[in-house]
């Protein structure tokens, strides 16, 4: 039995099996069939720990890692009490001590590549090199495609990746009606709880910039991209009952008495509208990139925009008074013009 927070377990010296307490539960017991060989066997037991409680009442006696017992089953003996073997215990590993993940320490060690390289294989160390984007945008590397481990860039440590940890719950309905708890209008269900990780463009070099990933739970390294945020901008300058090809036909063809114009925003493929920029109701002045605010405005031009947009690849809004919170100048021709912001 383990106190948490994850137990790997090695029959000499290959993996035997993992497990993993949870959030709710931290505690663990390892139980699964091992390979034994006649004579002596090594058993290695790898605890680790994602954190230590420092708050709450008496949190010095919280423990954390192998508690014991150690026993094995289904021998000729029956059960055998493995507690009063020889027992060594050892903080941290081989490729810590070895600093892999510095440039000195991975070329002290032979690596293996090509077909040979293992994917999905818990508690292994992976390197590559890479030249650094042209430009000054933000970088960040892309650890969908991994579990849970750590990452440095030239010796730098850019800190723990865990995509392999998802959010779970149901999204298919949002109501915060009644008492409110974390369980209430969830999003991005089944996603990683995170993917993108910053990568300080001042810790790089021009070229053969050094990537070392340290792998727990297993993933795969060819999924490890670098990416650079880029920010664009997309308008819409929509007047009011302004007509489209789509709602002349309709009209035309009398289905209707009146129809809405409507604001269309897109982002292009892979980007999402992360801020309005700029939205106005009213007699708005400007082109797109230096819209303002006219004579007449809606105060609440913004509203809409953001709680229909923000997040989406595109979206859409009625260009009606009712949509702003109302007509803010009833005896002009009114115009939505909005800039948002994609990356």
């Amino acid at each position: 039995m383990s106190a948490g927070h994850a137990l790997h377990v090695f029959i000499n010296g290959q993996l035997s099996g993992t497990v993993y307490g949870s959030l709710e539960n931290p505690k663990l017991t390892f139980r699964n069939n091992v390979n034994l060989r006649a004579g002596i066997n090594k058993i290695s037991l790898l605890s680790v720990a994602v954190g230590l409680s420092n708050v709450g009442t008496h949190f010095e006696t919280w423990n954390v890692g192998v508690l014991g017992p150690v026993t094995l089953n289904g021998l000729n003996e029956g059960t055998r009490d493995l507690a009063k073997q020889k027992w060594s215990y050892k903080v941290g590993l081989k490729g810590e001590a070895l600093s892999l993940h510095t440039v000195s320490g991975s070329s002290s060690v032979e690596w293996v590549e090509g077909s040979l390289l293992s994917q999905k294989q818990p508690i292994t160390w992976y390197k590559t090199t890479f030249n650094a984007p042209e430009g000054n945008g933000p970088l960040a590397l892309d650890m969908n495609g991994m579990g849970k481990g750590q990452i440095w860039v030239n010796g730098e440590s850019i800190g723990r990746h865990w995509p392999g940890y998802a959010a779970s719950g149901s999204c298919s309905s949002c109501s915060y009606a009644g008492t409110y708890d974390q369980n209430k209008c969830l999003t991005n269900c089944g996603e990683s709880s995170q993917r993108w990780y910053h990568v300080p463009r001042s810790w790089l070099k021009p070229t053969g910039n050094l990537l070392v990933v340290f792998e727990e739970q297993g993933g795969d390294p060819g999924g490890i991209s670098l990416a650079q945020r880029t920010t664009q901008s997309v308008c819409a300058d929509v007047f009011e009952g302004q007509p489209t090809l789509r709602n002349w036909h309709i009209l035309a063809a009398g289905k209707v008495d009146k129809l809405h114009s409507k604001a269309h925003l897109s982002c292009k493929p892979g980007q999402k509208i992360s801020k309005i920029k700029f939205a106005s109701y009213g007699l708005p002045q400007g082109t797109c990139g230096s819209f303002r605010e006219g004579s007449c405005h809606a105060h609440k031009s913004y509203n809409a925009l953001e709680r229909n947009c923000i997040g989406q690849q595109s979206c859409s809004v009625n260009v009606v008074p009712e949509v702003f919170g109302g007509d803010p100048c009833p005896d002009s021709a009114k115009k939505l013009s909005v800039e948002a912001v994609c990356n």
